[in-house]
């Protein structure tokens, strides 16, 4: 029996998941009624050229009296989708949809989504260059590694304006509030655990550099090839920084090696974990199995050896979950003005998780549940004040 079959939830349909999605997910709604013609003429003609001469003279305006300043794009070229991998970029709408809908939901933030059919990383820049005056800021998605690093590094440097690809900050920030959460569960600190981290794409990366900022005491970092260290050949220049950065402890191996001893797990790819192997890491193990939707290892196994176990699915406890995230960092940059989107604030964004959990926490609670109300607006806060303390907004 399953989390969810325990507690309750009903199964889901095919035919429910397809009527969902009649039509798409999203609508655009007028945000004042228009049932006269005074009503006509204020939100249109004549009145509404009084609004664009004002913008003319003082571009900044348009944050104030268009939707761009609270827009969000969800911009995805669909080459890594879900667990669905390189499925083009109609494809990846639903997702794109999907992604808008919890935006409102979740940050009362209006989104939009924008698939690209071009996977050329200075051809996506451009487009969203030119497109930069209707929106106010950039969430990309499911976007392949290595590119999704080059395209984010491009997009910070070409636009004023806040970006960030979830995949990896999202994820990150999530994983650091569980972490924090498990930890205090168990009565451990941070610093004096090696974290084992599976799969070096998107996430993995991001993963590995925000524990390493929140003080994480060894991060061992493994691709297909087994672990990144410092040396190894047919490194990517992102591989190469993370050899400079990670397994202090001089590992070579694969993951096998990478395990014994070790106080986490994190797995953020689609490998497959011999059970036995968590029997070789130091004593009560905690295990994040993130990949979706099949996890590294089946949370009923690695709760043989771990005392707290996380997934990324809605049905086990723990579900390491971006929506906890994205909404309420969007929402602080755009409520403090941000330029750009920090270390400092994605780690603000992971305390304020933590903080909402802590007073509730348990094996089973590590995060607060995503239907929280208090998640976004907490995070939102504590993103808008690392920003200004950040001097990144304005």
């Amino acid at each position: 029996m399953t989390y969810a079959q325990a507690a309750g939830i009903p199964p889901v349909t095919d035919d429910e998941i397809f009527q969902a999605h009649q039509d798409g997910k999203l609508s655009v709604a007028a945000a004042r009624p228009i049932s006269q013609a005074r009503d006509l003429s204020i939100a249109y003609t004549p009145g509404v050229a009084k609004v664009s001469r004002a913008i003319a003279e003082d571009a900044a305006l348009a944050r104030r009296y268009t939707w761009a300043g609270r827009l969000v794009a969800v911009v995805s070229d669909g080459t890594a989708v879900l667990g669905l991998g390189d499925i083009g970029a109609s494809a990846s709408l639903p997702v794109m949809e999907g992604k808008s809908v919890l935006f409102k939901t979740f940050a009362g933030l209006n989104s939009i989504p924008l698939v690209l059919n071009t996977t050329d990383v200075d051809e996506i820049v451009e487009t969203l260059v030119r497109l930069r005056s209707s929106f106010g800021a950039i969430n990309l998605e499911d976007i392949a590694a290595p590119r999704c690093f080059e395209l984010e590094e491009k997009l910070v440097q070409a636009l004023d304006c806040p970006v960030m690809h979830d995949d990896q900050h999202g994820t990150a920030i999530v994983t650091l509030a569980a972490l924090r959460g498990a930890n205090l569960v168990l009565g451990r600190d941070i610093a004096e655990q090696r974290v084992v981290i599976s799969g070096a794409g998107a996430a993995g990366v991001a993963c590995a550099k925000i524990l390493a900022e929140a003080g994480v005491g060894d991060v061992t970092v493994l691709d297909s090839r087994g672990i990144i260290h410092a040396g190894r050949e047919g490194l990517n220049p992102v591989k190469e920084k993370l050899a400079e950065t990670t397994n202090s402890s001089g590992l070579r191996g694969g993951l096998a090696e990478a395990l014994r001893g070790a106080d986490v797990f994190l797995g953020l790819s689609s490998v497959t974990i011999d059970e036995t192997l968590l029997g070789e890491m130091a004593a009560d193990p905690i295990v994040f199995a993130l990949s979706n939707p099949d996890p590294e290892v089946h949370p009923e196994v690695a709760a043989r050896y771990a005392p707290i176990v996380a997934t990324g699915r809605s049905d086990f406890p723990n579900q390491i979950n971006n929506v906890l995230a994205f909404p309420g960092v969007f929402r602080g940059a755009l409520d403090a003005g941000a330029r750009q989107i920090t270390e400092n604030m994605k780690l603000a964004a992971a305390e304020a998780i933590f903080a909402v959990a802590k007073d509730d926490l348990g094996p089973d609670r590590i995060v607060p549940s995503p239907f929280d109300p208090r998640v976004a607006p907490e995070v939102a806060a504590a993103v808008a004040k690392a920003a200004v303390e950040d001097g990144v907004t304005g």
